[in-house]
């Protein structure tokens, strides 16, 4: 598909928020934004996504963006290990369960004896729910009776697509989020699909950019929009936002995805084998291609320690940091990421709340732990920081010191949302990127990582 006029919306569901964005083809620039908090329910009968209030957010916003735009069509991204069971009637047949709820950890011992192995999936064994196999073998057995009243089970972007349309799929990037569910290198479903009992049940897996169908009547008579208006399959979160460089750059490089989560994802890098112990799986891009990932909780990191803002960093401050300053070794959020199963611990006095000593800790912090990241993943050649810590100095300054590689910054302000409108465009339309100036202080970063590093290391081994 090749589309360069006119607006499309695009729905982009995340953890922590959801969007609506209204993207012009033309040079794939926000034309409008609205945003609401991402609640999640803590009623019976587990933590689940409040899904009627986003939809009723989703239709005002369109209904408001067409009146005032026009949308010529539809695009959907969402955070991954995440599904749908739809009943016989549409609806859902469960609510949506959040992936950070614990339930699944009871059934682990007999989950792990069903799922396929990581050489199979390339999908490492992850707490809670982030393997989706995991939470549907949870939900089934919690429920004896929920697997009859199952007839179908999408992915969280399709789920959206669904109540469009009411067409049913699944796709590939979010199948190949570390579900257990998807086999990267065969492009198939795994042999978890056939032992869950859910072959019948799952929709069939499409490329995010397939039209799937135009809008249902009722859409379009609460919203304005035009009857055939189309609706795109859709595409899981980090995989949107790999996809304009994936259409517009030349291997190798790596794209570092920044958000609650941050995804390190390097394209034609040296071959390496993911290490399923450190959160280092096989990702599936928009054309079906696996992609060498590793991912922590870098966001939620950040506002562990710092909470919700920045602090500015005087090049002072950040120089005595990194001669004789406080470190933070991992792991702030201990589910996830290379050092799972670590405690964080200060090296030194930690810094007072809200301080620019503890905020430059934590940006170094943040990039020697994605530096682990990149160099499991078989890195090589230029780094493009996106997201939120684009912004961040310290971070990228330490970014570039620890790889010996150029870092640039992606400055569209879009994300996820971008990603998700190239879906429609097609062609190749990179946002400019802005790559970091020579840095006076390198030797100091450099030796700040070596002395990170031997920390990192002694802990291991004590």
């Amino acid at each position: 598909m090749t589309n360069t006029t006119g607006h499309v919306a695009v729905i982009d569901i995340g953890k922590t928020d959801a969007k609506l964005a209204l993207v012009a083809l033309s040079d794939l620039s926000e034309i409008a934004v609205r945003i609401r908090p991402n609640h999640v329910l803590t009623a019976p009968p587990y933590p689940h996504f409040d899904t009627e209030q986003i939809w009723e957010f989703l239709l005002d916003a369109l209904t408001k963006f067409h009146a005032a735009y026009g949308i010529d069509g539809i695009s959907v991204t969402a955070h991954g290990a995440c599904a749908a069971l739809l009943g016989t009637d549409g609806g859902l047949a469960t609510p949506i369960l959040d992936y950070e709820h614990d339930g699944p950890d009871g059934v682990a011992q007999d989950y792990d004896a069903l799922r396929p192995t990581f050489d199979q999936t390339r999908s490492p064994r992850l707490a809670m729910g982030l393997n989706l196999g995991a939470q549907l073998y949870w939900l089934f057995r919690n429920d004896p009776t929920l697997l009859d009243r199952t007839a179908t089970i999408v992915t969280y972007p399709q789920y959206w697509g669904h109540r469009l349309t009411g067409v049913a799929a699944t796709d590939m990037t979010s199948l190949g989020c570390h579900t257990d569910l998807w086999n990267p290198h065969e492009g198939r479903f795994s042999a978890l699909v056939e032992r869950l009992g859910i072959t019948d049940r799952i929709a069939p897996a499409r490329r995010p950019g397939e039209v799937i169908g135009p809008i249902l009547p009722a859409i379009a008579a609460r919203t304005g929009l035009r009857p055939e208006t189309p609706v795109l399959c859709g595409i899981h979160h980090s995989n949107a936002s790999l996809l304009p460089h994936v259409l517009g750059n030349r291997p190798p490089y790596s794209l570092v995805s920044t958000g609650t989560w941050v995804i390190a994802m390097a394209i034609g890098g040296q071959p390496v084998a993911p290490d399923p112990a450190r959160d280092m799986l096989i990702n599936v891009n928009a054309l079906g291609q696996p992609v060498s990932s590793a991912r922590f909780l870098g966001g939620r990191e950040h506002d562990l320690i710092a909470g919700d803002r920045s602090t500015e960093v005087s090049e002072e401050i950040l120089r005595a940091v990194l001669v004789d300053g406080p470190m933070l070794l991992p792991a702030v959020e201990p589910g996830s990421g290379p050092f799972r199963g670590r405690q964080a611990r200060w090296i030194g006095t930690e810094p007072a709340a809200g301080s620019p000593e503890r905020y430059a800790a934590l940006a170094l912090y943040l990039a020697l732990v994605t530096e682990v990241c990149l160099s499991g993943i078989g890195h090589q050649g230029r780094i493009i920081v996106e997201g939120p810590f684009a912004a961040n100095r310290p971070y990228l300054r330490m970014r570039v010191a620890a790889t010996g590689c150029a870092v640039s910054t992606s400055r569209s302000a879009t994300g996820t949302s971008q990603g998700a409108a190239q879906l429609w465009r097609g062609a190749a339309l990179k946002s400019p990127e802005a790559e970091l100036p020579f840095d006076p202080m390198k030797d100091a970063f450099i030796a700040y990582g070596v002395r990170w590093t031997q920390h990192v290391n002694e802990k291991a081994t004590a």
